[in-house]
């Protein structure tokens, strides 16, 4: 599998176990050779890695973001890629730079590689300003060709791997890097110049988040236990199961299927309509509620991404409102003084503290040889919501 892409020329002739995507649709359980530790690199034996929706996407042939230096897709079939960054694991080799880290420590890790992480002098403007994941180096483990963790082992940079401070178990600590996005996306949220906002002239009164998977849960709970937001956030999404969580995490569900959503949403606001809608469903149909629920000149967070079978038009509606938009991506954020992500540490601060619950979402748990399955077919029944790969040596 030496051909895997370039990153694999370093391997071992010692082989592991990986979900290797062969083929949109296709995703092999392999024997591929296994990483070693580059100096500033420590190798890291996974333990838990999330499935994220970006997966599905990659797996379904929806989009590719394995492109070549003209930026066009490089098919599968010419690179096949081994997806999954939402890691946790153990370290099992430490690099001969890396003086900070040592084998036995119980790490998660940032999958983007940014200029500090691939020693690049001087850092782009980007690394330079905190918002190191629009690095002009990027590149991301799992998702732009370089190999993920949906393997038993994985080589990265000694500074994307954080050390885990408390008692964390795996299936949590791999949820550090969604709910880094979520922390990402709200920093967004309030840097921007909008109408309104948490604390100024004219407070945001209620938010409206569309989708109950994941990120929105970890959203409402976000904005609920973290930000202590106190006023109404509706929920909306056609599936019982999540809108029954949602209300469990203080959230207010509505059937986003129901005609009467936008009547319901204005009698409740008493004709004030939503000050801060966050789409995280992905779902192109939302568009089509979104002019009509969003208050003139509030802000509307693009979170989710997918939206297919929908035309382009449906944006004039919403650019007639003069909305704040605001389209954040990633977790990846400002470094700490060890040029760590710092948005990481504050994840996993959170979650150790039990203020953001993730095991009530984590619906389903699968190894190595039951992964493909997830990808089959689980991820369709009606109660999922998330799953975690379990991996073991």
């Amino acid at each position: 599998m030496e051909s895997l892409n370039p990153f694999l020329i370093q391997y071992m002739a010692e082989k592991m176990k990986a979900a290797v995507l062969t083929a949109p649709g296709r995703l092999e359980l392999l024997d591929v050779s296994m990483p070693r530790a580059a100096a500033d690199q420590v190798l890291v034996r996974t333990t838990a890695v999330g499935i994220c929706g970006t997966d599905f996407h990659i797996y379904g042939g929806h989009v590719n973001y394995n492109r070549d230096a003209e930026g066009n897709p490089i098919p599968l079939g010419a690179r096949p890629q081994i997806l999954g960054h939402e890691i946790t694991g153990v370290i099992e080799e430490v690099g001969r730079d890396v003086k900070d880290l040592k084998r036995g420590d119980r790490v998660i890790l940032d999958q983007g590689l940014t200029c500090l992480s691939q020693r690049i002098q001087p850092v782009c403007e980007f690394c330079a300003s905190g918002d190191s994941h629009q690095c002009l180096n990027f590149k991301e483990h799992g998702i732009t060709g370089v190999p993920g963790g949906f393997a038993q082992y994985i080589a990265i940079s000694g500074m994307n791997a954080i050390r885990i401070d408390g008692d964390l178990p795996p299936t949590a600590a791999a949820l550090a890097e969604p709910l880094g996005c979520i922390l990402h996306a709200v920093d967004a949220t309030e840097r921007a110049t909008a109408r309104y906002t948490f604390a100024g002239e004219r407070p945001i009164r209620n938010i409206l988040i569309f989708g109950a998977g994941p990120a929105g849960l970890l959203f409402l709970q976000y904005f609920r236990n973290v930000r202590h937001f106190d006023g109404p956030i509706f929920v909306a999404d056609l599936n019982p199961a999540k809108l029954k969580l949602a209300a469990a995490f203080g959230g207010i569900p509505l059937h986003s299927a129901n005609s009467e959503l936008a009547k319901e949403l204005v009698e409740r606001t008493h004709g004030e309509k939503i000050h801060l809608i966050v789409e995280a469903s992905g779902a192109g149909a939302a568009f089509r509620l979104l002019p009509t629920l969003l208050r003139k000149q509030g802000t509307l967070v693009l979170y989710g991404h997918g939206h297919e079978g929908v035309d382009m038009s449906l944006l004039n509606y919403l650019q007639f409102i003069e909305p704040t938009l605001i389209c954040p991506n990633s977790a990846s954020g400002g470094f700490d003084s060890d040029g760590r992500p710092i948005t990481y540490r504050i994840a996993m601060k959170h979650l150790v503290s039990g203020c953001i619950k993730v095991e009530p979402i984590v619906t389903d748990r699968c190894n190595l040889d039951t992964l493909p399955r997830v990808f089959e077919q689980e991820f369709r029944r009606p109660s999922f919501i998330k799953a975690v790969v379990l991996t073991k040596s």
